[in-house]
């Protein structure tokens, strides 16, 4: 009888003493782990303006779990494709985001639902970001497969998503299309704003300043992105521009200079930037100055015109990826290993894109004349055989039409 009496005494002791220790560990982490922190920002650099964005600003522990998740996969998905690329199953011109993620994730974070984006050739990361951060369409699209955003048609260089108005091949010749997206949206009376970026190889091309004087001369809710990776196609900035301050090559339009190897810092000028335009007070540039691992292609190894030993030290001390990692976790916003598991997630996401786009096949050549209008407009279309036309049909795939 008194064994038992024991045993129930030693039982509720135990669930006392187990009770307590949950307590103490969850008072622990209260005090430890917090649900919000404040970051420093990086100096921005101001042209024109009279105030410039916040010194200091606020994410919180989901903000900062999906910019990582969000450059993570980014990261991952243009390791995976180079790997494609190297087994040829990826042909044609291919230019990967490597190094530049704080710049599209920080931007796109502070776009809202109805902003339009357009961009150049360098074009993988934006279109994830905007097909809902969705990893087989980019892939798909870039290995020529039915997967892809535009089912393989338009390859590395042209991919498309919601109220994203691709990549496009012609240095700087998607600058004017963006203002005209710009003036799409003030013509409609909406307050949307319109992402046009370019780098800073294009920033000299004629066409772009033709782009400014319009945007400003209208007051156009125009966003201009200069993404600054130093080198444009493989001429260093000191030796192509006069004036390498690119957030002040709009003249009479207001500039913004922000480090693009932050990603708070780049997250809160977006934020000032496309409240700026936004709220009607026309275009603004904002130059983020960042970096690409790779060359210019992947036809370009890359240190033909800088070291690799400058290649390696970027990456040791100013990689967006693992700075962000840093300051999340010393901020306790995180815990090292809530990102371990977060990594094993984003592999394991890209590594079954990268199975189902190499499975996948390419489109008949009876679809090559699908969707040239996005109305069922015309029957036929003239192809190599003078004798036979091929069929036009519109799928209903068309991701732009509102």
């Amino acid at each position: 009888m008194w064994r038992k009496q024991v045993k129930i005494l030693l039982d509720k002791i135990k669930k006392i003493l187990a009770s307590e220790h949950l307590l103490s560990l969850q008072q622990k982490t209260s005090r430890q782990f917090a649900t919000e922190a404040k970051f420093q920002t990086k100096p921005f650099l101001l042209h024109l303006l009279d105030h410039g964005p916040a010194s200091e600003v606020t994410l919180t522990k989901q903000d900062a779990l999906t910019c990582f998740e969000r450059m993570t996969t980014i990261r991952k998905m243009e390791a995976g494709i180079n790997n494609l690329y190297k087994a040829k199953i990826v042909r044609g011109f291919c230019h990967l985001y490597s190094g530049q993620e704080a710049v599209g994730v920080g931007v796109y974070a502070s776009l809202r639902k109805n902003d339009t984006v357009i961009t150049s050739y360098r074009n993988h990361a934006w279109a994830f970001l905007c097909n809902h951060q969705s990893v087989l369409p980019v892939i798909g699209e870039v290995a020529g497969t039915k997967s892809g955003t535009s089912r393989g048609k338009g390859g590395s260089m042209h991919l498309y998503g919601p109220n994203f108005y691709g990549g496009n091949a012609i240095v700087g010749a998607q600058v004017p299309l963006g203002v005209g997206i710009a003036l799409a949206h003030k013509y409609r009376k909406t307050d949307f704003v319109s992402l046009t970026i370019y780098g800073d190889g294009a920033a000299n091309n004629g066409q772009v300043f033709e782009a400014f004087n319009m945007a400003k001369m209208w007051d156009l809710p125009c966003l201009f992105l200069c993404e600054n990776n130093l080198y444009s196609m493989g001429t260093s900035v000191p030796r192509s521009t006069a004036n390498p301050d690119f957030y002040k090559k709009g003249d009479v339009i207001p500039g913004l200079f922000v480090d693009g190897m932050d990603l708070v810092s780049v997250k809160e000028a977006a934020r000032f930037a496309v409240e700026f335009c936004a709220s009607g007070k026309g275009p603004i540039i904002l130059e983020a100055k960042t970096y690409r691992y790779f060359g210019h292609s992947l036809s370009d190894p890359g240190t033909s015109y800088r070291t690799h030993d400058e290649i390696q030290e970027v990456r040791k001390s100013r990689d967006p990826i693992n700075n962000f990692k840093n300051q999340i976790i010393a901020a306790n916003l995180v815990t090292a290993d809530e990102l371990a598991e977060l990594d094993k997630k984003v592999k394991k996401i890209v590594d079954g894109a990268i199975k189902a786009a190499k499975a996948d096949k390419e489109v008949g050549l009876e679809e090559l004349t699908y969707d040239i209008y996005a109305n069922q407009v015309i029957q036929e279309v003239r192809s190599v055989n003078p004798f036979q036309n091929m069929k036009h049909k519109t799928t209903g795939l068309v991701i732009n039409k509102k």
